[in-house]
């Protein structure tokens, strides 16, 4: 991408009855944001202006059937079906998840072919998203398996980053899955993700217990002192800068995660209760490890107040920003970490000898 050139945005629409559209349009209702990027909203124009109508936005619309049609300066709504779709709001419908999968593979097949620099994804419902064409628990190990690479659920906020060793994994399975590979593999998924995606030279890392006060010395489990703590003197030893097993409710309540560039938590809920706690409504959702940057907001379908136009964008516009963000500080750590002798060497095959 040239230095001028506007970042191409891409939004998978999410559970049609949910909250995503309405996050989508209100976040671009304020016009500065086509400044930064160019969005590309992949679903339907007939029901993305439906929904601008429900809502009564003043977004700025352009309908597209393929992606070198793409305008700047305005959002662009990419037809993936034209088979009409009655929106109930708050309902939970096979066919609003099964659109909403259309328009989320659709968005990643333009991701892997660079059609789009960024994705950001709204939320799906995680059951009506279900069938023989899509079984994952999940956006992450979806791309994951499209992008290539090992992924890393990462949730990112002003002043806080906390991943997780296992996420969308049932609570009594989560110990048996933690292993020194798992921890290793993770820790460095998450200082490659701190060094080229936000700037962080020698990242400073901590690492959460599995039990209770990480065990109690064996008193309540001796996983943190049998796998945890080891793994990481060892990694230590290999310059790794990852602390811990420390007891995450002390850890959060005394304000120790200030001290640290990032978090990595045993499972789904140790890491983000006290995030969305810290962090709700500003935090973002970020898929590291990949090949190519996806980010989300931090809430769900919200079917609770789906279509009552109450739902803040906040998250939302948050994910763009930092997808933009990301994708600048990868640019950026590729172009300056370049075999400087391979480019010089380059440069003067190509001169004409005389």
């Amino acid at each position: 991408m040239g230095k001028n050139e506007t970042i191409i945005l891409g939004i998978s629409i999410g559970d049609l009855n949910g909250i995503g559209p309405e996050v989508v349009l209100k976040a671009f209702e304020d016009p500065r944001m086509l400044d930064f990027c160019t969005p590309v909203i992949f679903a339907s124009d007939k029901l993305i202006n439906w929904y601008v109508k429900h809502f009564q936005t003043t977004t700025p619309m352009s309908s597209i059937d393929h992606l070198d049609a793409i305008l700047p300066n305005k959002i662009n709504v990419l037809n993936c079906w034209k088979e009409p779709f009655e929106v109930r709001f708050g309902t939970a419908d096979k066919n609003a998840g099964r659109l909403a999968i259309t328009s989320l593979k659709e968005a990643t097949k333009a991701l892997k072919n660079n059609q789009i620099n960024v994705l950001v994804t709204a939320p799906i419902d995680k059951k009506n998203s279900q069938s023989e064409v899509f079984n994952f628990p999940g956006h992450t190990d979806f791309l994951a398996q499209e992008l290539g690479g090992k992924s890393l659920m990462f949730m990112i906020s002003e002043f806080l980053r906390v991943g997780l060793l296992t996420d969308h994994v049932p609570v009594k399975d989560a110990p048996n899955q933690i292993t020194p590979e798992l921890i290793e593999s993770k820790l460095r998924l998450m200082e490659t993700s701190l060094i080229q995606d936000f700037g962080i030279i020698k990242p400073k890392i901590a690492v959460l217990g599995i039990n209770p006060h990480s065990g109690d010395q064996g008193i309540i489990g001796n996983e943190d002192q049998v796998v945890v703590g080891p793994t990481l003197e060892r990694l230590r030893e290999k310059g790794l800068w990852a602390f811990g097993p420390y007891a995450a409710d002390g850890f959060f309540g005394s304000g120790q995660y200030k001290d640290f560039d990032a978090v990595l938590a045993a499972y789904h809920d140790q890491g983000l209760i006290p995030f969305k706690t810290l962090s709700f409504g500003t935090g973002v959702n970020f898929t590291a490890g990949l090949s190519h940057v996806r980010t989300s907001p931090d809430h769900g379908t919200a079917f609770a107040i789906a279509g009552q136009n109450t739902a803040d964008p906040t998250s939302f516009k948050e994910a763009v920003f930092a997808a933009i963000g990301i994708y600048k500080k990868r640019a950026s750590y590729v172009l300056h970490t370049k075999n400087p002798l391979k480019v010089s060497k380059q440069k003067s095959s190509s001169k004409k000898n005389f």
